[in-house]
């Protein structure tokens, strides 16, 4: 098939009302959120079952015609955006949305890929279960585009990242071939677990189109404190006394600096001072549980206790109904939008070696000032797993456009560093385009290499998602 007869070709196959080809129909689905990036397509397609995405992806193979699966677009590395050429075809997942089974036996749900994981997470706390993973674009993030990312959130201390969660997979590969890896087996001891390559590999290789992921005891009894630190290093001596007292109850340890709830308090509403006076750190620690509201709360007084005589931190509030958890949580979960508020910034989304944490942020803060001295970092992250969302926002008064002039050496310097502390440029983000050359130079030639065979053997023709990853 020629690509000139391709489009004919793909209305005839799919239909008109799956195949967009109008520019004003096509124009929203060709940048990503963060307005970073913009592509081009000759067409939008989007299917409602497994049947009409191998039937689009083997259409797309044989006329050369490039992919790019598109989940709920919450992606920070233009991942899910196309390139320049206009021949692309970007394939939207979003009717795909049904849950096809709850398992309270066996405690699995299996949910096609363009479930919102918000609506999953109520699903099954409905049935009495619960889904972990939880991030703060659930309500609009879909569970395939979570799956293809190896997506992250609050809750890894306790319950892993995304990959952890799953246990089988159905997705379509390039050449149309049906995957059906959709099992929900907890043992299946028969050589490669091939789910695993589909898996954070950014719709690289395939298009994932349903997942079985693991569902979990609900745990209702929540119990949180915010507990001021006067540094990193403290802050992870106070984990270690947790994770030793409080075992799997543990499920969040989050740290922010005070110059990130400075910023909350300036540009979110419905917040409040946590203390009398400000300190130079804070960690949002939560317990949960099945049962027994008292003996988890007096399990985390006791703790913090502890922890107060012993030095591990400088002050302490504990949640004494929902509503003052509720508060406690938004100081950490309004961060984001307060930095968006406050203006363009620099994003880093990295991982170390979580005992060289503040050897980390001692030696990157030294080396951006070093570029810039007025530079204003806004550091804060899931310190229990050794995710850093390490973000610079602009010197006071300088020009909006700043971080866009500046932020391509200021990147390197931070990036360097994580490299030299034999940490991860990338946590639970992805690589995408924003990346991708950072990514390059990060990885060793072996790696790379056996990444390039795997790609050259399930995608030969190159179609899928080009100009990402590798």
């Amino acid at each position: 098939m020629s690509p000139s007869d391709f489009p004919a070709r793909l209305l005839q196959t799919l239909g008109p009302d799956t195949v967009l080809t109008a520019a004003d129909d096509i124009a929203p689905w060709l940048a990503d959120w963060r307005g970073l990036y913009k592509g081009q397509a000759q067409a939008v397609v989007r299917p409602r079952s497994t049947e009409e995405v191998a039937a689009c992806l083997a259409l797309c193979q044989q006329a050369g015609v490039a992919v790019v699966p598109r989940g709920g677009n919450t992606g920070l590395c233009g991942g899910a955006t196309p390139d320049a050429s206009p021949a692309n075809v970007v394939l939207s997942l979003d009717r795909m949305n049904a849950i096809r089974s709850i398992d309270t036996i066996a405690n699995t749900m299996v949910a096609e890929a363009g479930c919102i994981l918000g609506n999953l997470r109520r699903a099954a706390q409905e049935a009495g279960r619960l889904l972990p993973l939880s991030l703060a674009a659930e309500d609009s993030s879909q569970i395939g585009g979570n799956v293809a990312t190896n997506a992250g959130g609050v809750n890894v201390v306790r319950y892993g990242m995304a990959r952890e969660l799953v246990l089988g997979l159905e997705a379509v590969l390039p050449t149309g071939e049906v995957f059906h890896g959709l099992r929900t087996l907890r043992k299946d001891n028969t050589g490669y677990d091939l789910k695993q390559l589909l898996i954070g590999s950014e719709g690289t290789l395939g298009v994932i189109t349903a997942v079985a992921l693991r569902l979990f005891p609900r745990t209702d009894v929540r119990s949180v404190v915010l507990a001021a630190v006067e540094s990193p290093m403290q802050a992870l001596r106070l984990f270690e006394l947790l994770f030793q007292k409080c075992g799997a109850r543990l499920q969040a340890f989050e740290f922010f600096s005070g110059d990130c709830v400075d910023l909350v308090l300036k540009h979110a509403e419905g917040v409040q001072e946590p203390f009398a006076q400000r300190y130079p750190a804070y960690v949002l620690v939560e317990l949960a549980d099945t049962a027994d509201e008292a003996a988890l709360n007096a399990l985390l007084e006791s703790v913090i206790g502890q922890a107060l005589e012993e030095g591990l931190c400088l002050d302490a509030a504990v949640s004494a109904s929902l509503a003052q958890l509720q508060a406690l949580w938004k100081l950490r979960e309004e961060i984001s939008e307060a930095q968006r508020a406050d203006g363009p910034h620099l994003k880093h989304d990295v991982s170390l070696p979580i005992e060289r944490i503040p050897d980390f942020m001692a030696s990157a803060e030294a080396r951006v000032r070093a570029l810039y001295p007025d530079i204003r970092p806004y550091i804060f992250g899931h310190f229990g797993d050794g995710n850093l969302h390490y973000n610079l926002s602009r010197p006071a008064g300088a020009d909006r456009d700043w971080a866009a002039a500046h932020g391509a050496a200021i990147t390197d310097a931070v990036l360097d560093e994580v490299n030299r502390y034999g940490g991860s440029i990338s946590a639970e983000h992805g690589i995408g385009q924003l990346k991708r050359d950072h990514f390059l130079h990060s990885k060793n030639p072996l790696e790379l290499r056996l990444m390039r065979e795997i790609k050259a053997v399930l995608d030969p023709a190159g179609i899928m998602n080009p100009g990402k990853l590798l």
